[in-house]
């Protein structure tokens, strides 16, 4: 996924300390003697998947309120049982999502949830990267209370784990935080340097519902409140109109398609082949598994690729290399990441996946990058290496007992569904 867009049939990775020192054809680099070597015949490398917008710890939430619209969906179902999270939930319903992300390949995640710390320590355990966040919502009365619990977690935690853990500031929408609070936030935000994770126009109804409130446009309210100065993680972006998209040309916008929530939320269908006419860097994500209802990168890279061709009738959009760069290049992008992560080059991270072709479904191989859009699917992933460890070897987790977090996150989700 380097610029040259180079696929090898035959090469060799050397990692040492956790970075790429050698990526090339097979055969023509020295190694020191004793190296763990990892058989890499029959399988292809790249880059680990990147998952620029989740909630890893609403897998406790799996199939428990299904075909609902958005907002019924979260006023009804999501936000009353989420009320009653403790950090226990949130603890080991993240070592499940981590589990489910290492084995689907992604060794990236871009997160949004409560009890953020608890979030921090599931990422520190399992060994995978991540880009974390906790939910503000401005229309609390413990507003300021929890934007100071926000700085706090930005302080103790930003590059942490040899910089395996970024931060951002999460706002959750603009409906749910007014221009003041928002205020506040930019200003924290460009004093620690970080960046803005935020949902956005996911909704139809969401521009009306957020003139309503205040009597100004979406654009209007992230220009005068600081954000968009700042680098902006946009979820969903579903509903930008021509004129915004002009606006965010050339600005660190991100927009972040979660194309198999939006399809089950019926939210509707991002404009990503006018962003990425107009230039556009594009990330892509899962959204959370209450809403998708599972991690799979592979999925969402297939949806990407094909949504849009029914959409425009055009089957030449979006095609095959375009969709896998946005979960990979477009995510390190996303994650202010690019110049560590999303490419295997050396001096990268060595965030490093191999998936098993010599699979029926992928038999016979004529075009790499299309079989990994079109026919690959998580389960193919055979080994998942975050900074230079291997996170799963042959299929087995390694940083991570699978049985005993299955166990856990199952009992507390019943418990809390009982509460």
């Amino acid at each position: 996924m380097d610029d040259e867009q180079r696929v090898m049939p035959e090469g060799d990775i050397f990692v040492e300390d956790g970075t790429i020192k050698y990526v090339g054809e097979k055969g023509q680099y020295s190694y020191p003697e004793n190296v763990r070597v990892i058989e890499g015949k029959g399988k292809v490398a790249l880059p680990g998947l990147i998952n620029a917008h989740t909630h890893a710890a609403m897998t406790l939430f799996r199939g428990y309120a299904d075909d609902l619209a958005l907002q019924e969906w979260l006023e009804t179902k999501i936000w009353p049982r989420e009320a009653h999270l403790k950090p226990d939930d949130v603890y080991w319903g993240t070592l499940l999502a981590t589990a489910e992300m290492i084995r689907g390949g992604t060794t990236t995640f871009a997160d949004m949830y409560y009890y953020a710390d608890e979030v921090a320590h599931a990422v520190v355990d399992s060994g995978i990267r991540a880009s974390l966040c906790g939910v503000l919502l401005g229309i609390l009365p413990t507003a300021a209370k929890d934007l100071k619990k926000a700085i706090n977690f930005v302080e103790k935690w930003h590059d942490s784990e040899d910089s395996r853990i970024t931060t951002m500031f999460g706002p959750h929408a603009l409906y749910t935080c007014q221009p003041e609070h928002l205020k506040e936030v930019a200003k924290e935000a460009r004093r620690l340097g970080v960046g803005i994770h935020i949902h956005l126009l996911e909704t139809k109804n969401e521009r009306d519902e957020i003139l309503k409130l205040g009597g100004q446009e979406p654009f209007t309210i992230l220009r005068e409140s600081g954000l968009l100065d700042l680098p902006i993680l946009a979820a969903h972006a579903v509903y930008l109109n021509q004129d915004e998209v002009e606006l965010v040309r050339g600005l660190p916008f991100r927009p972040v398609h979660n194309p198999g929530s939006n399809m089950k939320l019926a939210s509707g269908i991002a404009p990503i082949p006018d962003y990425l006419e107009a230039g556009i860097s594009v990330a892509i994500g899962t959204d959370g598994a209450a809403s998708n209802n599972n991690l799979d990168m592979f999925e969402e890279i297939r949806l990407t690729a094909l949504l849009h061709k029914v959409n425009t009738t055009n089957p030449t959009v979006i095609s095959a290399y375009q969709a896998l760069e946005m979960a990979t290049r477009g995510g390190a992008l996303a994650l202010g990441l690019e110049n560590e992560i999303g490419q295997l080059r050396e001096g990268m991270r060595a965030d490093i996946i191999l998936v098993d072709v010599k699979r029926s479904h992928l038999t016979p191989l004529y075009d790499v990058v299309a079989h990994l859009v079109y026919s690959a699917r998580a389960c193919d992933v055979t080994t998942t290496i975050v900074d230079g460890e291997i996170l799963m070897d042959d299929g087995k987790l390694i940083t991570l007992d699978e049985q005993l977090v299955m166990r856990e996150a199952t009992k507390q989700a019943e418990n809390l569904m009982s509460r």
